[in-house]
């Protein structure tokens, strides 16, 4: 092989090496830029994800007046026999005790939540629990019929009230201030969910009722000073 024909070879050698060298740089740009599309790409449908959750999240929280209201299913409640629609807002408060064990932690509330409702349920023959709501010394809620169902804890009101009891028995103690204080926020809720009406009165179970000294000597004389209280018996409503 001639000196001119060696020199020929590793001109053609050369070129390849730079023609290969430039379809790598070009491949690796594209690459790059398909990559930063992906990324932005990515990175919108994470946002416009996370707008969406908050955006429901939103939707569900409730307002700053609002205590933590623990649902039926977290509680672990049986299903209800029957149910029946109450139209709201209602313009009653009926507040209760249940007479039976206080509770100051979410397990023991929770377990005194399905007690009392086997109670109503199996020994008093009702359809559910009688509640609308139940309140423990944890400070939160718990759920009973709910918002928009007919309760059974006073004759008289079940069709047109809401009913909260706090769970223990009251006859000589007052609850824990963290109880009374998340009763008055959940009032406050519920006339600002448009389940109460905002001139609403409130009662004791016992100004609604004959023969019964719910919600207790002290929990009654303490609600005497909450908003919305009228003294006197009131059954039949007047």
């Amino acid at each position: 092989m001639t000196d001119s024909m060696r020199v020929y070879i590793n001109f053609i050698l050369v070129m390849m090496i730079f023609l290969v060298l430039f379809l790598v740089s070009l491949s690796l740009g594209c690459l790059s830029k398909d990559d930063e599309q992906g990324k932005l790409d990515i990175g919108v449908v994470y946002r416009l994800n996370l707008e969406s959750t908050m955006s429901n999240k939103q939707q569900n929280v409730y307002t700053k007046e609002c205590p933590t209201i623990v649902p039926r299913t977290e509680w672990n409640a049986r299903s209800p026999k029957c149910n029946e629609t109450m139209k709201t807002p209602v313009p009653f408060v009926i507040i209760h005790h249940t007479h039976m064990s206080r509770c100051h932690d979410y397990d023991h509330c929770c377990a005194e939540v399905r007690k009392i409702q086997d109670f109503h349920m199996d020994v008093r023959g009702w359809c559910d629990i009688g509640y609308t709501f139940l309140v423990g010394e944890d400070g939160r809620v718990y759920e009973g019929r709910g918002w928009d169902t007919i309760g059974a804890h006073c004759p008289w009101y079940n069709h047109q009230s809401i009913g909260i009891s706090i769970m223990g028995d009251f006859t000589d103690v007052i609850p824990d201030k963290i109880a009374t204080d998340t009763v008055q926020a959940l009032i406050k809720c519920a006339v600002e969910r448009g389940k109460l009406s905002p001139d609403f009165i409130l009662y004791g179970h016992r100004q609604g009722r004959n023969g019964t000294t719910c919600p207790g000597d002290a929990l009654f004389k303490e609600i005497q000073s909450w908003p919305h209280w009228k003294p006197g018996d009131h059954f039949p409503p007047k």
